[in-house]
C-alpha cells in the first residue's frame, strides 16, 4: 500500500511547480491582504498553501520576496485582463468605455487589490519601486490609451489633447475610491452602494463621466485685451 504524503508536505515528484508557486502566492496575498507586511507571517503562508516552509522558501523566497512577487503579480493580472479587451480593434469612444467598465469591474471583483494596494501605499511604494518589471508592464496600456486618444480627435469624436497618465490616474481613481471608501460613504449618504443595482449604476457613471470628459469641447482662454 503507498505511503500516504503528510498534509503540509507535498512532493515535488508528482507536482507542478509552477502550480506550487501559484499556490503559495495566492496563500501570500491573502496573508498580506488581512495582516499587511509587518503583520503577515510565513509559517501561516504556508499552512494556507499547503506546503512547509522550506518549500516556499525554495520557490519563491522570504517574506519580503514574497510580497514583491505579490504586487508584481497583481499588476500583471490588470495588465493581462486589459489586453484581453482587444482595443486596437475598436472605434475610440466604444474602447475607452470598455476600458473604463474593465477598470471598474477589476476592483468590484478583487476587493484584495485595493488592500493590496493601500499597504504598499503605506510603505510608500518602498517594495514596488524595486520591482524593475513594473514600468514595462504600465507602457502598454498608456501607450494604447495615446493611441485612443490620438485616433479619437483625428476622426473627430475626442476634443481634448489629454495626457494619458493624468487620463489613467483619473479613470483608476473614479472606481478606487468608490470601492475604497464605499462603507463609509453609503453611511454618510444613506444610500447602500454595495448593492448590484448602485453598481451598476456607478459603473455607468463612470463611462459617461469619462466620454462626456473627452468629447466636451474645450473652452478657449478670454481675450483680456
Amino acid at each position: 500500500m503507498p505511503r500516504k504524503r503528510r498534509p503540509g508536505r507535498p512532493s515535488t515528484a508528482d507536482q507542478d511547480p509552477e502550480a506550487i508557486r501559484r499556490d503559495i502566492l495566492v496563500a501570500a496575498r491573502k496573508e498580506f491582504v488581512e495582516h499587511g507586511l509587518d503583520g503577515a507571517r510565513v509559517d501561516r503562508i504556508a499552512t494556507r498553501a499547503g506546503v512547509n516552509k522550506r518549500l516556499l522558501y525554495h520557490y519563491v523566497g522570504n517574506k519580503e520576496t514574497l510580497y514583491s512577487h505579490v504586487l508584481l503579480q497583481a499588476y500583471r493580472d490588470i495588465r493581462a485582463g486589459e489586453e484581453e479587451l482587444c482595443l486596437a480593434s475598436l472605434p475610440p469612444v466604444e474602447a475607452m468605455s470598455r476600458l473604463v467598465a474593465f477598470t471598474f469591474d477589476h476592483f468590484h471583483e478583487n476587493p484584495w487589490f485595493i488592500r493590496l494596494l493601500s499597504t504598499e501605499n503605506i510603505q510608500r511604494a518602498r517594495y514596488v519601486r524595486e520591482i524593475p518589471e513594473l514600468q514595462s508592464l504600465h507602457s502598454p496600456i498608456i501607450g494604447e490609451i495615446a493611441r485612443i486618444l490620438k485616433e479619437g480627435l483625428e476622426q473627430g469624436v475626442f476634443h481634448r489633447d489629454v495626457d494619458p497618465v493624468q487620463l489613467y490616474i483619473t479613470m483608476a481613481g473614479m472606481s478606487y475610491f468608490y470601492f475604497s471608501n464605499i462603507h463609509t460613504l453609503a453611511v454618510v449618504f444613506g444610500k447602500p452602494l454595495a448593492t448590484d443595482e448602485a453598481m451598476a449604476e456607478r459603473r455607468a457613471h463612470a463611462v459617461e463621466v469619462m466620454i462626456a470628459y473627452l468629447r466636451a469641447e474645450r473652452d478657449l482662454p478670454e481675450n483680456n485685451h
